[in-house]
């Protein structure tokens, strides 16, 4: 059957064009920012941050942090660019949304979550009125959340009746964060069901000023013993991210979140660099600059953070 070609929103170049020189002139005037994080040699690797009409991908082993990036990046979207109005639509599909918020208090309490759950010890009063402090700030952050996993279709319909109900105008900043694709309802293989999940987030970074933010798990790979005793073949590839093809293709960026001694690995890749209290976070796909990098972290995950290194090995 002949696809009708009406439907599909065809423009002109020259149409194309216009959009593409608006965009420069916007970035020019900074009528139009990517939204910072915390770590000025990521933003650098990504365009100054978070670009809208993007995918970012972050993946990496169980326990490595990429739900502790992700959960920072989320409140850095607000606390560090106050003069941008920005909303976020945060699917925590791994643990209910109120855990997310405790490690917020974490981070910025710097108190475990372990002390602020009272799991050693009654927390005490006055760490416990700054909670109270702090939460009626966070309380006024433009985040909202969604807890239950539902298929690609039912990801589509909340998304897009959050877009059409809460986002309030083109000139706002909408940064979808999705935690974490696997754990999507199937509907149908496993495979077709995240292949469908990334047509949706294509879709969905097209939106004015839109960008998602998709984690995603790593396969057994990176875990084999020929792996881990040959330093040549300890950096994170393609293949090692779980049902690869669809999700690296989906992406503008794929960042892996590592921390090599987790696999009991001592020395980390052939020019074996420390692996003590280190998480790496390898850049693998850059499509605007192209180029991959590696930027190196002081692990600070019991704060629900990442202190950024002056050695980082940008490649």
């Amino acid at each position: 059957m002949e696809q009708n070609l009406s439907n599909l929103g065809i423009k002109t170049i020259g149409q194309a064009t216009s959009e593409a020189v608006a965009y420069i002139k916007a970035r020019k005037e900074h009528s139009i920012e990517s939204l910072k994080t915390r770590w000025s040699k990521l933003n650098k690797c990504c365009m100054g941050g978070i670009e809208p009409n993007t995918i970012y991908t972050i993946t990496g082993i169980s326990g490595a942090g990429k739900s502790s990036v992700a959960n920072t990046i989320e409140t850095d979207l607000i606390d560090l660019n106050p003069e941008k109005d920005v909303i976020v639509l945060s699917f925590t599909l791994e643990m209910p949304s109120f855990k997310q918020v405790g490690r917020k208090l974490s981070s910025k309490l710097r108190r475990t979550t372990s002390t602020l759950y009272s799991a050693n010890g009654d927390l005490d009063d006055s760490t416990y009125f700054k909670v109270l402090g702090i939460a009626k700030s966070l309380s006024k952050y433009n985040i909202y959340y969604v807890d239950t996993p539902t298929t690609p279709r039912g990801v589509e319909d909340t998304i897009y009746s959050f877009y059409n109900n809460y986002v309030k105008d083109k000139h706002q900043y909408f940064v979808v964060i999705y935690d974490h694709a696997l754990l999507t309802s199937q509907a149908g293989s496993t495979l077709d069901t995240l292949s469908d999940l990334q047509k949706l987030f294509i879709k969905v970074k097209k939106l004015p000023l839109t960008s998602v933010i998709e984690l995603s798990q790593m396969n057994r790979n990176i875990e084999a013993p020929e792996r881990i005793n040959n330093n040549s073949n300890h950096f994170p590839m393609r293949s090692d991210i779980s049902s690869s093809d669809s999700i690296f293709q989906a992406s503008d960026y794929v960042i892996v979140i590592h921390r090599p001694e987790l696999l009991g690995i001592t020395e980390y890749g052939p020019n074996r660099w420390p692996v003590n209290n280190k998480v790496y976070m390898h850049i693998l796909k850059n499509r605007d600059a192209g180029k991959p990098a590696i930027l190196e972290f002081e692990n600070d995950l019991m704060f629900n953070n990442l202190i950024e290194s002056d050695t980082s090995k940008t490649i």
